[in-house]
């Protein structure tokens, strides 16, 4: 299992990493593993605000549908239009090029209540 450690986590197994006020957020490698062969991935919350915890949109994996859960409250400014045509990125390159949205945050003292890549090991067992 691919954990890094420049990442915060969330329980819900999305991963963000914060540069500046914008973080960029993912599903983690052990979330994508679990869920198998991803085929559809969907934002329809783009240019909205919403708040810690809220569902930002849904992956879609041949066996099951997923909601996806805001690490930190903000503004939805960018989805991973690559998605669109290659969703099965998040299969192959979680962290990379599987990255799912981009969010200006709007409380970034949320960061402290994510997990660390320790945290988030102890977590998945």
């Amino acid at each position: 299992m691919d954990i890094k450690e420049n990442l915060k986590y969330t329980k819900d197994h999305e991963w963000i990493k914060l540069d500046g006020n914008i973080a960029t957020v993912g599903i983690t490698d052990f979330a994508q593993s679990e869920l198998g062969d991803i085929v559809y991935v969907e934002v329809d919350t783009l240019d909205e605000t919403l708040n810690k915890d809220d569902v930002f949109g849904t992956v879609e994996a041949v066996k099951t549908v997923s909601d996806l859960f805001l690490p930190m409250s903000g503004k939805i400014i960018e989805f991973n239009e690559n998605l669109s045509d290659s969703p099965e990125s998040i299969n192959d390159s979680p962290y990379e090029e599987g990255w799912i949205i981009k969010v200006e945050v709007s409380n970034p003292n949320e960061m402290s209540e994510l997990l660390d890549n320790n945290q988030y090991k102890e977590l998945i067992g």
